[in-house]
């Protein structure tokens, strides 16, 4: 399936994402908020205004909202839009294609868009959330990584499932974290931002088969899976589950990479400095 089509399987389940997807490490916040130049260090005390490029059900807007900032979210999914207005209603969610929105005027301090910017047009994507920065402005881009660690064998393990019901299985096993490269490329290429600046966070979540599985379910890859072969993956990722003691354990790497528009105030660097 292509990546038009992939992106729009998330919204056929919102409740399901809202449920089983997890939320973002609070370190993450706190980084953005010295980047920001608003942290507990800053003597700056000022409204944010943040714009966020596919919020899903709100995993990552609430911890904002929380934080004073007024949020404006724009999401591709009609159903996905409609639970995050449910679980953070006092940010304003926008049904809209993000690559064809038609942009307002360039006031926000931040933009985001947190395991969502693989999904926009790589053509288009920097060079359209630079549109809507104020000067000094900062792009930040969460990724989620599915890395080694946790129930290592399992990993190993269940290669075997994907091998019997996936036309493109994954090689190799899960990299390390490590080898995650942190690539600042596009934001080099496009000649609209200063300096990559880099965070990592690494963390577990134990789950147990039912509610592995219906992780599992909340991924496009999966999703567009037929019938048959989802349910012939899914009895065998159960099994593997239940005879290693019923749970599984998943090690994620959630990566920041945050730039701020040319013609800068310093605050990036400063708080960069002070770590």
């Amino acid at each position: 399936m292509s990546r038009e089509q992939l992106r729009q399987t998330f919204t056929e389940d919102a409740e399901l994402y809202d449920r089983v997807r997890p939320n973002y490490p609070s370190g993450l916040y706190d980084d953005l908020a010295d980047l920001l130049g608003v942290g507990e260090a800053s003597a700056v005390s000022r409204p944010i205004r943040v714009l966020e490029i596919g919020p899903g059900t709100g995993q990552a807007t609430r911890p904002m909202v929380q934080r004073g900032w007024s949020i404006t979210a724009v999401e591709l999914g009609a159903e996905l839009a409609a639970v995050a207005r449910r679980n953070v209603p006092a940010s304003d969610i926008i049904v809209a294609d993000f690559d064809t929105w038609e942009l307002p005027a360039p006031t926000f301090d931040l933009v985001l868009s947190a395991t969502a910017f693989h999904w926009l047009d790589p053509a288009t994507r920097v060079r359209r959330c630079a549109q809507v920065l104020r000067p000094g402005g900062v792009l930040a881009v969460v990724s989620t990584h599915h890395i080694a660690g946790g129930s290592e064998q399992f990993f190993v393990d269940v290669q075997r499932c994907y091998d019997r019901f996936t036309d493109d299985p994954e090689k190799g096993g899960l990299p390390a974290a490590s080898a995650v490269p942190e690539d600042s490329s596009e934001f080099g290429a496009s000649g609209l931002f200063g300096p990559v600046r880099f965070r990592r966070y690494e963390w577990e979540v134990v789950y147990s088969a039912a509610e592995y599985l219906e992780l599992l379910s909340s991924y496009s890859g999966h999703r567009a899976l037929t019938a048959d072969r989802r349910d012939g993956l899914y009895d065998c990722v159960r099994a593997l589950i239940e005879a290693d003691g019923g749970t599984v354990t998943k090690r994620y790497l959630t990566q920041l990479s945050a730039a701020v528009s040319l013609n800068q105030p310093l605050a990036l660097d400063a708080a960069d400095q002070s770590r």
